[in-house]
């Protein structure tokens, strides 16, 4: 109905993960807010916009589009092919739409730290296309934005270094601010953005 009413060409929905095990309330609501701040839900929807995004689960695309860019095989060597399907839509002037289920949810239980683990890393780089350069601001950028703050904060409370470490904690609060949203989607108390850092350091590693 979504699809017919907007005149969308691909329509996806990002369901509710599942959050059980102590690793997944780390990770797993973090692995979504990482991934919204990659590709932003309004520009992806956004046609003037070149972000293209989709949610593997459940897609629902019209076949004239798919027929528009070659079909299933035009993405047949992708690995991250839901993406990758999103984008060749979009660039052929194929109105696409992502967003977060309400009620649907995902029946994948990931539940380890290892399982987790090899879901990001099998893609990670692939996502970064292959760059060494764009690993390394990766790991720069994440560095400053995630880890710093927390170290800051400690480190500045120790020295006795008061207005560092006030300014340090008030970005190590907004960054939990920010996360939020995503926490009360999932159930969880807000006081888990501060662990953000530690997803963060985890998901640098990956």
């Amino acid at each position: 109905a979504t699809a017919d009413s907007e005149g969308l060409d691909l329509n996806s929905v990002m369901v509710r993960l599942r959050v059980e095990r102590q690793w997944d309330i780390l990770l797993i609501p973090a692995f979504v807010f990482f991934f919204q701040k990659l590709y932003p839900f309004p520009w992806v929807n956004d046609p003037a916009r070149k972000t293209a995004a989709a949610a593997g689960g459940p897609m629902l695309v019209r076949r004239t589009a798919l027929d528009r860019i070659g079909g299933v095989k035009a993405i047949a060597g992708e690995l991250i092919d839901d993406c990758a399907l999103a984008a060749k839509i979009k660039s052929t002037g194929g109105r696409i739409r992502l967003s977060l289920a309400t009620e649907t949810c995902s029946i994948r239980a990931y539940g380890s730290l290892g399982d987790i683990w090899r879901m990001v890393a099998r893609t990670a780089f692939h996502q970064l296309g292959y760059s060494a350069l764009q690993l390394a601001g990766t790991v720069v950028a994440m560095a400053f934005l995630y880890l710093a703050p927390p170290v800051l904060t400690i480190a500045a409370a120790f020295a006795g270094e008061t207005p560092t470490a006030t300014a340090a904690f008030a970005a190590w609060f907004a960054m939990g601010w920010a996360y939020a949203p995503t926490l009360y989607r999932y159930g969880l108390s807000p006081y888990y953005g501060f662990a953000l850092p530690l997803a963060g350091l985890l998901y640098t590693l990956m």
